[in-house]
């Protein structure tokens, strides 16, 4: 982001604009629509400006700007259409650090102005760092259909009423409060009978908070899917929007993260199989403790709630405390790990089921049904087996696996930084160790990619022939 987005209160401040042309006309429209001291040089004024300058909602100089001009300037707008004079008017500022916008002409500008949906004084500002105009036109234009005119007078009122508000208890139930009133009753209640029913439908819905008793608070397990965050659903998404606080797992994306709302507080409880890690009764308790406080927890589990994430616990301490809970299931790292690859989890007559296993457990290395996954066919995801490799590969081949037998390593499954490696079993230790695998892992029993698959048949029709 090279342009930090800021609204810049511009209530009895001056904002000067050198020209008097068409470029600064279309400026003018915008700057009008504030609270600013607007004042125009520049000879042979567009007649729009002679008449906002008749109107007194700007004052002319038919003169080009000069230095002492600049006094007390909180913005110059530099649009002669003329390159040297706009660089002469804007050297002047610079002088004084103000800060300069040369009309088209990104890079000699120290700020740029956005497209903007005015709901006054709900204000939808869009910029592509001036790189896209008619990409940020055509937002323009969306948005514009999509937000109704009620929403500024309705902004107004709610704004009057702010003071009664805090009266209603933080978190849930004011922000219900301000959802029922913007998308519902305000505006209907303007629909009939204009601001004086906006007004009637606020005080309504103040009264009602008033009288109500404080709802309990809530824990709701989100799976965050294996990192993209376009691989949430829509339900996980919502939720995020709605958390007073966020108990997220340290696998989970920062990109998820963002989808958080920017006041909502945010936990990290992670777990790290040989490094820091929280104590589960220590995130069980924190859990317990928000939610009795009447806050919405929303616990963001890496993958799948329900797939080693150690949800039962965490349901039954919330149970025992007599607290209510919901889960969000998620897309779990296998899933990702096989639409990277290309490849199905399930083939007929290759697999007819599919194992999902761990390599560690809470006494260490987990033990399995070596024997069975040994045979040929087998195809598992085997989460938290970085560490375990070596593990793996000794109790497979000591059952019969076959040295060759497929395996992938699926680092990062679904992100933009993924990373896929090929390998076999006898291989595995070796792969992981050059491959250097920062992130999350999942390794793929009995599976390649199908670029890597494609390639072994091929080699495999090859010895056949030679034979």
């Amino acid at each position: 982001m090279q342009h930090f987005p800021i609204f810049l209160c511009l209530t009895g401040r001056r904002v000067v604009v050198s020209g008097a042309g068409q470029a600064a006309v279309a400026k003018l429209r915008l700057l009008l629509k504030t609270d600013a001291e607007v004042t125009v040089f520049g000879p042979d004024p567009e007649p729009d400006i002679l008449s906002w300058h008749r109107e007194g909602a700007l004052r002319h100089d038919e003169r080009r700007v000069d230095a002492g001009d600049l006094d007390c300037a909180a913005l110059l707008y530099c649009a002669s259409d003329d390159p040297a004079d706009d660089a002469r008017a804007a050297a002047l500022a610079r002088r004084r650090r103000i800060p300069v916008n040369v009309v088209d002409d990104l890079e000699g500008s120290d700020f740029i102005t956005p497209a903007i949906v005015d709901r006054d004084p709900v204000t939808v500002a869009i910029g592509t760092e001036g790189t896209a105009p008619v990409l940020a036109r055509n937002l323009k234009a969306t948005l514009e259909a999509q937000l109704p005119a009620s929403l500024g007078p309705l902004a107004r009122i709610g704004q009057a009423f702010r003071s009664r508000c805090e009266s209603v208890p933080a978190g849930r139930t004011r922000r219900a409060l301000w959802s029922e009133y913007f998308f519902r009753r305000g505006p209907r209640g303007y629909a009939r009978e204009g601001e004086k029913g906006a007004r009637e439908a606020l005080r309504s819905l103040l009264d009602e908070a008033a009288s109500a008793t404080r709802p309990p608070g809530l824990v709701s397990f989100v799976g965050a899917g294996p990192g993209a965050p376009e691989l949430l659903t829509l339900k996980a998404r919502n939720l995020l929007h709605e958390a007073d606080i966020v108990v997220h797992d340290r696998l989970v994306s920062s990109q998820v993260l963002e989808l958080a709302r920017r006041d909502a507080e945010r936990v990290s409880a992670g777990k790290s199989g040989y490094g820091p890690s929280w104590p589960q009764a220590r995130i069980d308790a924190l859990l317990v403790h928000h939610a009795r406080a009447g806050k919405h927890v929303v616990r963001l589990k890496s993958g799948d709630p329900a797939v080693f994430g150690r949800l039962d616990e965490e349901i039954e301490a919330l149970e025992a405390a007599g607290i209510p809970w919901e889960v969000v299931p998620g897309i779990t790292a296998a899933a990702g790990a096989a639409a990277d690859m290309g490849v199905s989890l399930t083939r007929r007559g290759r697999n007819s089921e599919l194992r999902v296993l761990t390599g560690r457990d809470v006494e260490g290395f987990a033990e399995h049904d070596w024997a069975a996954l040994a045979r040929p066919g087998s195809v598992a995801a085997i989460y938290m087996g970085k560490r375990a490799a070596a593990f793996l590969r000794g109790r497979l081949l000591m059952r019969g696996a076959a040295p060759s037998t497929p395996l992938t390593i699926v680092e990062n499954a679904s992100r933009q930084d993924k990373r896929i490696v090929a390998t076999t079993l006898l291989g595995l230790p070796d792969a992981l160790d050059e491959a250097h695998l920062a992130g999350p892992v999942v390794l793929m029993l009995g599976i390649l990619p199908r670029d890597a698959m494609s390639k072994a048949e091929t080699d495999c029709a090859a010895q056949q022939e030679a034979v």
